[in-house]
């Protein structure tokens, strides 16, 4: 491949990763005019449109989402292994992106992240709260945390807690109202307090499972939020029940600040997990993170 199609292919994935030339003009050190030539001139030698632009937003046409979907997983790894041989082995450092709800960072994440942060002050971590799932490749990060039913087939996901429990919780006030479900259909006639998905939209959908049995419901009420402490914390203020994680609400069913329901419809899934994409090259700092969040039992 000539050198200029190189450069010019690296062009297309900053604008297109970017969606903006401007952005993508600062991230190459390039002028803006410079770079919508490079593309007006790897779009000609192609013959095809690779870029859909508005005064508003550049994003890839048919054509250039394949492309990018091409060539993009090969210079990541590229940059990964390059970045790998420019540092030291006896001192990781550099920046480590991760993307995870804020549940797995409160906690299983942070007990161990800030011990690293203690013992590798070169290593930067940036650590990202998203409850909707972010793609990883297309955001630039290098590793996302999910529960381990959720990872994405051609990621490789490595364990970083235990197995975990939903718990269907309200509160005394509220089930003094109305009768307690005895079964999760029966929740369709209650408020119920939704998480939204930030990313891709539409609610998280409410999952049980019984001896085998896997039941998935549609709940709806007055309440929808992006955080599970936000749903807690409506749940103890009367507004309906939620679904959380039976960690985060153990000290509340102490208290007999909540009731949990359909306990027995609540069985143990697997826990989070660390993923990444299968084809990177990781640098010594990421490695350390790594080993850092891995499970051990």
């Amino acid at each position: 491949m000539m050198r200029e199609n190189v450069s010019d292919l690296m062009a297309f994935i900053a604008v297109a990763q970017e969606g903006s030339f401007t952005r993508a003009a600062v991230r190459l050190g390039v002028s803006q005019p410079a770079l919508s030539k490079t593309i007006r001139t790897l779009e000609e030698r192609l013959g095809l449109r690779l870029l859909s632009r508005t005064t508003r937003s550049v994003a890839p046409t048919e054509a250039g989402e394949r492309l990018l979907r091409s060539i993009e997983p090969h210079f990541a790894g590229i940059e990964g292994s390059l970045s790998a041989l420019t540092e030291l082995r006896d001192k990781p450092s550099g920046i480590v992106r991760i993307t995870a709800t804020q549940h797995a960072a409160d906690t299983v994440m942070w007990p161990r992240l800030s011990k690293v942060m203690l013992n590798y002050p070169d290593i930067t971590v940036e650590l990202v709260s998203d409850e909707g799932l972010a793609n990883i490749v297309s955001e630039r990060f290098d590793a996302g945390v999910r529960v381990g039913e959720y990872v994405e087939k051609d990621m490789i996901a490595v364990r970083i807690g235990p197995a975990m429990r939903q718990a269907i919780v309200a509160s005394p006030g509220y089930f003094k109202e109305r009768p307690a479900p005895k079964h999760p259909e029966e929740l369709t006639g209650h408020r119920c307090i939704n998480l939204r998905r930030v990313t891709r939209g539409g609610y998280f959908p409410w999952e049980f499972e019984k001896r085998g049995r896997e039941i998935n419901v549609r709940v709806e009420g007055q309440l929808a939020v992006s955080s599970l402490e936000l749903a807690r914390r409506a749940a103890l203020d009367g507004l309906g029940v939620a679904y959380l994680p039976d960690d985060m609400v153990q000290d509340d069913l102490t208290k007999k600040r909540l009731v949990r329901v359909l306990e027995d419809w609540c069985e143990p899934f697997p826990g989070y997990h660390l993923y990444y994409p299968s084809s990177r090259q990781h640098a010594p700092a990421f490695v350390v993170v790594l080993e850092a969040l891995r499970f051990r039992g």
